[in-house]
C-alpha cells in the first residue's frame, strides 16, 4: 500500500510540475487538428516514459506511450495535453474509475488548480487530504464522490467550504466544521437535509463573512451564537423551521457587533411571528427578506431611515396598517419591493399615488435602475413623457398593456442594454414604429388580446437585430407595404418571406397569416428555424409544393398552410415531426391565438408575463389548397394530433385503416376531395372524435357502426353517392336483402302455422276425454277400486303425520 501511495504522490507532483510550463492554449490528445504539427519536447517525452515505468498498468491503458517511431509524439498519447503554441506538456488526465483509495496528504496546491479528475473517481472510498494546502478553498470536486466513506482533512487551513445540495443529513458535519473556527470565511450548507438545533460553535467562527444554511430543517429560537460574528455580512436561514418572535430573534441576533457588518438577511419561509421590530440599528443592511412567515402588525416608519436598502420582501405575511410615502421617501437605492399578500392600506400623497392614471406618475422619474416595469391596466391615458424612455435603458420586461396611452413614439436614438420583452398592446399609439424597438426579444404592438393600436406606415427596415426575437405581433394595425428584408411579419404584407428571416433561429412562433404573401414555401423554414412550435402561413397566395425540409421541424405543434395555392403531394416524412408523434402534453411553453372549428385557443399571459402551456394542442391544417395524391399512411404515426384538416383539396385514394392510431383526434375534416373506397371500421374506434366531415367525396359502402359515426349530422356524409347506412336515409343493399329475407321468413312462419287445423283441436279434445274417463270412470263405477284408492290416500296421510310429529319432537329435544 505504501508503494501505491508513493507512486500516486509522484504522479501528482510530476503533473503539477508540468502545469507550471503551461503557456497559451492546449491541444488534447483526442483532437484531430491537422494544422497542429508541433511535436512534444524530447525531454518531456522521456520524463513521461520514466513516469510510466514507475506505474503498475495491469490493463495496458498506457500502451500507446512508447518509444517506437510512430508513437514518439507524446502529445498524441492517451491522457496527455500539450500547448499548441509551445509544444510543452501542460496536462495529464489518467483518471481511474475503479480507484478506491487515494492519499494526497502534504501536497501544496497553492497557485495550482485542484485536479478536476478527482471528481470522476466515483468508486473512491478513502481520500486523505491531511496537511494539504488547498489555498484556503475546499475542493468542490469532492462533492461528486458519492461512495466516499473516509475523508481526512486534518492539518488543513480552510477558508471556503461549499457543500451546497449534497443531501447531508447528519450533525457530524458540524463536528468536523468546528475544527475550522478561526479560518472559515465562506460556508454554504444550503439545500441539504440538516435537522435539529443550530450548534453554538458558529459563534466561534470569528472570520465568517458569508453563512448560508437555507433549505434545511434547522431549528432555533434564540440565536445567541450569531451575535458574536462581527465580520458576518450575509446570513441566509430561509426555508427552515425557525420559530418564535421575530423581535426577540433580531434583538439577540444583532445585540453586539454583528449589527454593523450585516448586509444581507434572509429569514423567509419560516414560522417567525410577531411584529416587525425597529431595524435601523442594522446600519449596513442592503437586502431584507422576511417573506412567507406569520408576521402581523404594521410596518414601522423607521424602515424609511435605512437608506442603503435595495431589496425589501415582506410578502405572504399578515401585516396590516397604513403605508405612506414616509416609509420610502429616503430609500433612494431601493430596487425591489414586495409587500403583496398582506392586509396593508396604501395612503400616498398625490405625487406618490399608486393610481397611475390618467398621467404617468412623477415618482417614476426617480427610479433610475429598474429592470422590470409593469403598469398594465393602470388607467393611463397620457402620452409618453420625454423622460420615460431614457429610464428604460436597462429594462428586461416592460408591460404597458390595457391602458389608453396615446400619441406617437418619440424619435429617439435610445439603445437598450438588454433584449427586452415589450408589451405595448391595448393602447392608442399612432405613427411609425421607431427604430429603437429593434433590439426587443418580444415585441407586441398588436390588437392581440382584444386590443387595438393604430400604428401605421411601413414596418421600418431598421429592425436588423432579430437574432434574439422570439415573437413579433403587429396584427390588427394599419400597416401596409412589403415585408422589409430585415423582418418577417405580418399584416397586409405582399411579396415573399425574406431569406434574412432565417437568421431568427430562436423563433418559436411565426404567424404571417391573412396577408398577400406569394411564392413557394422557403426550404430554409425547416432548416434554420428548427425551434418553431407554431407556423401559420394561412390565407395568403403561397404556391409550389410542400418542401420535405419541413419535416425537420421536430418541435412543431401547429402547422397551418390553409387557404393558399399549394400543390403537389403531402410529404411522407411526417414521422419526423416528433412532437406531433408523441401522445399527451409536450414540455413546450408557448402562447398564441388559434381557432379551428370547436377548438378556440386565446393567448394570454399571467402577472409575471410567463407563457401559458398549450402542449396538448397539436394541429395540422392543409385545407383549401391544390394538394394531390393519396393521404400518406405515415400521417397516422402522428398519434398526438388533436385536429387534422385536409379538406378542399384534390386528394385521391382511400382512408387508411391505420387511422385508428390517431386516438387523440378530436377533429377530422377530409371533405371536398376525391377520396374513394369504404370508410374503415377502425374510424369508429376513435372515442374522442367530436367533429368528422367526409362530405363531397367518392366514398362507398356502409357507414361503420359506432357511437360517434351514427351521431354526426347526415350532411357530414353528403354527396358520397355510393355511401349508405345510418345516419343517411339511404339503405344499403344488404339491408334491403335482409329485410326481404325477414319478410319471407315471416310468411313461411305463417304457412307453418297453418298446419294446426281444426282437426288437431278435435283430436286433442277426444284424447283428453278418453284419458279422463279411463281413470276417473273406473273409480266412479267400481267400488273395490274406489275403496283401494281411498285406503291408499288415508295410509299416505297417516304416514306423513307421523313423520312430521317425530321431526318436531327431535327438533324440540335438540
Amino acid at each position: 500500500m505504501q508503494g501505491h501511495r508513493r507512486c500516486l504522490k509522484l504522479f501528482l507532483a510530476f503533473a503539477l510540475l508540468l502545469l507550471q510550463f503551461a503557456k497559451g492554449g492546449e491541444v488534447d490528445h483526442s483532437q484531430k487538428d491537422t494544422n497542429v504539427t508541433r511535436r512534444c519536447k524530447e525531454r518531456e517525452r522521456k520524463a513521461l516514459l520514466a513516469f510510466k515505468r514507475g506505474l503498475v498498468d495491469d490493463h495496458n491503458l498506457l500502451s500507446p506511450w512508447s518509444s517506437e517511431a510512430q508513437k514518439q509524439d507524446c502529445c498524441r498519447w492517451i491522457g496527455v495535453s500539450c500547448s499548441n503554441q509551445t509544444g510543452h506538456v501542460v496536462g495529464l488526465d489518467l483518471s481511474n474509475d475503479h480507484l478506491q483509495h487515494l492519499d494526497l496528504n502534504e501536497i501544496n496546491f497553492t497557485g495550482s488548480q485542484f485536479p478536476n479528475f478527482i471528481g470522476s473517481l466515483t468508486n473512491l472510498r478513502y481520500l486523505d487530504l491531511s496537511s494539504t494546502n488547498l489555498g484556503g478553498k475546499f475542493p468542490s470536486q469532492v462533492g461528486n464522490l458519492t461512495n466516499l466513506v473516509y475523508l481526512d482533512l486534518r492539518g488543513m487551513t480552510l477558508q471556503i467550504v461549499d457543500l451546497y445540495s449534497n443531501r447531508l443529513n447528519t450533525s457530524s458535519i458540524f463536528v468536523w466544521l468546528s475544527n475550522y473556527n478561526t479560518s472559515l470565511v465562506h460556508l454554504d450548507l444550503s439545500w441539504n437535509l440538516l435537522a435539529g438545533s443550530i450548534p453554538d460553535f458558529f459563534g466561534n467562527m470569528s472570520s465568517l463573512v458569508q453563512l448560508d444554511l437555507s433549505f434545511n430543517q434547522l431549528e432555533v429560537e434564540e440565536p445567541h451564537s450569531f451575535a458574536r460574528l462581527c465580520s458576518l455580512q450575509e446570513l441566509c436561514l430561509s426555508s427552515n423551521n425557525l420559530s418564535g418572535q421575530l423581535s426577540k430573534f433580531v434583538q439577540i441576533l444583532f445585540s453586539t457587533c454583528a449589527q454593523n457588518s450585516l448586509e444581507i438577511l434572509d429569514l423567509s419561509g419560516n414560522d417567525l411571528a410577531g411584529s416587525l421590530p425597529d431595524l435601523t440599528h442594522l446600519s449596513s443592511l442592503v437586502s431584507l427578506t422576511i417573506s412567507y412567515n406569520q408576521l402581523s402588525g404594521g410596518i414601522p416608519e423607521s424602515i424609511g431611515l435605512m437608506s442603503k436598502l435595495q431589496t425589501i420582501e415582506f410578502n405572504m405575511n399578515s401585516l396590516e396598517g397604513v403605508i405612506s410615502e414616509v416609509h420610502f421617501s429616503n430609500l433612494s437605492k431601493l430596487q425591489y419591493l414586495d409587500l403583496s399578500s398582506n392586509l396593508l392600506v396604501l395612503d400616498f400623497h398625490a405625487d406618490w399615488s399608486c393610481k397611475m392614471g390618467p398621467d404617468f406618475p412623477k415618482w417614476l422619474q426617480t427610479q433610475k435602475k429598474f429592470s422590470t416595469l409593469d403598469i398594465s391596466d393602470a388607467g393611463i391615458s397620457d402620452i409618453f413623457p420625454s423622460w420615460f424612455w431614457s429610464l428604460c435603458r436597462n429594462v428586461i420586461l416592460m408591460n404597458l398593456t390595457s391602458n389608453q396611452i396615446r400619441g406617437t413614439f418619440a424619435n429617439l436614438t435610445l439603445e437598450f442594454s438588454q433584449f427586452p420583452a415589450l408589451h405595448l398592446s391595448l393602447n392608442k399609439l399612432e405613427g411609425p414604429i421607431p427604430s429603437f424597438l429593434s433590439t426587443a426579444s418580444y415585441l407586441d404592438l398588436s390588437y392581440n388580446k382584444l386590443s387595438g393600436n393604430n400604428v401605421s406606415g411601413q414596418v421600418p427596415d431598421c429592425l436588423t437585430h432579430l437574432e434574439n426575437l422570439v415573437m413579433l405581433d403587429l396584427s390588427y394595425n394599419a400597416l401596409s407595404g412589403k415585408i422589409p428584408a430585415t423582418i418577417g411579419s405580418q399584416y397586409r404584407f405582399v411579396g415573399q418571406l425574406p431569406s434574412s428571416l432565417k437568421n431568427c433561429t430562436s423563433l418559436v412562433v411565426l404567424d404571417v397569416g391573412d396577408n398577400k404573401l406569394s411564392g413557394p414555401i422557403p426550404e430554409w423554414l425547416g432548416v434554420s428555424l428548427k425551434k418553431l412550435v407554431i407556423l401559420m402561413l394561412s390565407s395568403n397566395h403561397i404556391n409550389g409544393s410542400l418542401p420535405s425540409q419541413l419535416c425537420h421541424l421536430t418541435q412543431i405543434q401547429i402547422l397551418d398552410f390553409s387557404m393558399n395555392i399549394i400543390s403537389g403531394s403531402i410529404p411522407k416524412c411526417l414521422t419526423n415531426l416528433t412532437t406531433l408523434a408523441q401522445k399527451g402534453n409536450s414540455s413546450l411553453n408557448i402562447s398564441h391565438s388559434y381557432e379551428i372549428s370547436t377548438i378556440n385557443l386565446v393567448d394570454f399571459y399571467d402577472d409575471d408575463a410567463t407563457f401559458i402551456t398549450l402542449g396538448l394542442v397539436k394541429i395540422i391544417d392543409l385545407s383549401s389548397n391544390k394538394l394531390t395524391g393519396e393521404i400518406p399512411s405515415e400521417i397516422t404515426h402522428l398519434v398526438g394530433l388533436v385536429s387534422l384538416n385536409l379538406s378542399r383539396n384534390q386528394l385521391t385514394g382511400q382512408i387508411t385503416p391505420k387511422i385508428r392510431n390517431l386516438q387523440a383526434l378530436d377533429s377530422l375534416d377530409l371533405s371536398r376531395n376525391h377520396i374513394d373506397g369504404r370508410i374503415p371500421t377502425s374510424l369508429a374506434r376513435i372515442d374522442r372524435l367530436g367533429l368528422l366531415d367526409l362530405s363531397y367525396n367518392n366514398l362507398s359502402g356502409k357507414i361503420p357502426v359506432g357511437t360517434q359515426l351514427q351521431g354526426f349530422d347526415p350532411s357530414f356524409y353528403a354527396r358520397n353517392l355510393q355511401l349508405c347506412g345510418p345516419p343517411l336515409k339511404k339503405m344499403c343493399a344488404d339491408e334491403v336483402e335482409k329485410g326481404q329475407s325477414e319478410k319471407t321468413d315471416f310468411i313461411n312462419q305463417e304457412d307453418k302455422d297453418e298446419l294446426i287445423t281444426p282437426g288437431f283441436y278435435i283430436s286433442m279434445g277426444l284424447g283428453f276425454a278418453a284419458g279422463f274417463w279411463g281413470v276417473c270412470g273406473t273409480l266412479i263405477f267400481s267400488r273395490s277400486w274406489r275403496y283401494t284408492y281411498l285406503k291408499f290416500l288415508n295410509g299416505l296421510n297417516d304416514w306423513l303425520f307421523v313423520r312430521i310429529a317425530l321431526l318436531k319432537r327431535q327438533l324440540k329435544d335438540a
